[in-house]
């Protein structure tokens, strides 16, 4: 499980923002024990803030790191393809990364620091028994491992002042390290249209990554082994898809032949129930929240089967928010989610705040410098924070900033309105 995330100096974030999964409120079942934590941590936060404030960029420096992991820094090469503050001698200010993350019920801590042309600084230390053990930590071209730790000379051989050692770890090092490896490059985004997101060639663009619905659908295996609460394999599925349309009674696997190619192809039907007999609809033909949902299947699923964080940006969009709000109670139900998965997501929609506690609620604003701040909803003081309040209402007044201004004299003048009469 992530505990907490930090970083400085990426995209419109230029002093360290921190984003912190340790509950509040304790005393509540979306809380999960980890064992040797004393805290309980959160299985749900909520980003809020005006447009262009910053909230897909907290997400965009989780996926950063979690791609550049699982890829030794974006496919390495002689430059870092980082993304740094475009103001503030951001290009000359190093990027950092710093994150908590439990493994296998293990606390780690791994810290990141490049620059445009290598990993200035880089460490791993693990809390077994709440006490602090580096497990390796490099300085510039100097590293330094835990004596008895496999792996190390190969690990060294894979270095580059580029390449990450976490990243050389999990090819050839230690199975403790390669573990929490494993457990950062598991992070994944998604964004409105259920498709996931990497970074990748070239330098600061975004690879979109196919679904995995539809390999969901068509593997029986997998869909065996899926569980949500007592619904198993294709009725797990299809519960899911009823949450955007009820009419949905079951789905079907044809193959088709390409008229051109000739080649076999296998297309997804949904089956509707409604009228006198069940009718088939292809995908395109369904409505644009059940093709949505579809599309989210895959990456929410995964993420609840094995225990992953999901990251989930324009929640909002095409997204009825009574099935946004299914969505966050799916991961702070235990009996859906028993692998302890987690969502952390991007959103305008503040109905979502009925369906949040207090301490799953972030906002986003932008200083006069043009840099983010992330400020959780639980550092507000006094009773506007208190249990019974109603966070859509006092969020919509204002009350925690982070809403948009409007000055209705600009728009006026912007339509070529000013002067007139009202």
């Amino acid at each position: 499980m992530l505990l907490r995330f930090e970083v400085s100096n990426h995209r419109s974030i230029l002093d360290p923002v921190e984003l912190s999964m340790i509950a509040v409120d304790e005393d509540r079942k979306a809380a999960r024990d980890i064992e040797g934590l004393s805290e309980r941590v959160l299985t749900v936060a909520g980003i809020y803030g005006p447009n262009a404030s910053g909230k897909s960029n907290v997400l965009d420096a989780i996926n950063w790191l979690s791609y550049a992991v699982g890829t030794s820094l974006l496919g390495g090469g002689d430059f870092i393809a980082r993304d740094p503050h475009r103001f503030n001698d951001g290009d000359d200010r190093p990027t950092r990364f710093d994150l908590d993350i439990e493994v296998e019920g293990v606390r780690h801590g791994y810290q990141l620091e490049v620059n445009d042309l290598e990993v200035l600084h880089e460490s791993l230390c693990s809390y077994p028994e709440r006490r602090r053990r580096i497990l390796f930590e490099r300085e510039g071209h100097e590293v330094h491992f835990r004596r008895g730790l496999g792996g190390t000379s190969a690990t060294k051989e894979l270095l580059t002042p580029t390449t990450l050692l976490l990243s050389a770890a999990k090819r050839v090092g230690d199975p403790d390290i390669q573990t929490v490896a494993r457990a950062i490059s598991g992070i994944s985004e998604v964004n409105a249209q259920g498709v996931r997101r990497s970074w990748g060639r070239p330098p600061l663009q975004f690879v979109v990554r196919s679904s995995d619905t539809h390999s969901l659908f068509e593997d029986k295996g997998v869909r065996d082994r899926i569980s949500d609460g007592s619904l198993k394999g294709d009725a797990a599925l299809l519960s899911f898809l009823r949450l955007a349309d009820p009419g949905i009674v079951d789905f079907e696997i044809k193959e088709f032949e390409d008229r051109i190619t000739g080649a076999s192809n296998q297309q997804i039907l949904l089956v509707h129930g409604s009228g006198s007999a069940p009718a088939l609809f292809r995908l395109s033909d369904e409505s644009a929240g059940t093709r949505m949902l579809f599309g989210l299947l895959g990456p929410v699923f995964d993420a609840l089967r094995l225990g992953q964080v999901l990251l989930f940006d324009e929640a909002d969009a095409s997204l009825h928010p009574r099935l946004s709000a299914r969505l966050i109670e799916m991961f702070q139900d235990p009996q859906t989610n028993p692998n302890r998965a987690q969502i952390i997501l991007a959103t305008h929609d503040t109905s979502l705040l009925s369906t949040l506690n207090r301490d799953e609620v972030w906002f986003t604003e932008k200083g006069p410098d043009g840099a983010t701040r992330l400020v959780a909803l639980a550092e507000f003081g006094g009773d506007k924070v208190r249990r019974s309040l109603n966070l859509e209402r006092a969020y919509l007044q204002g009350r925690f900033g982070a809403v948009p201004e409007i000055d209705h004299i600009d728009v006026r003048r912007a339509l070529g309105l000013a002067g007139q009469a009202t």
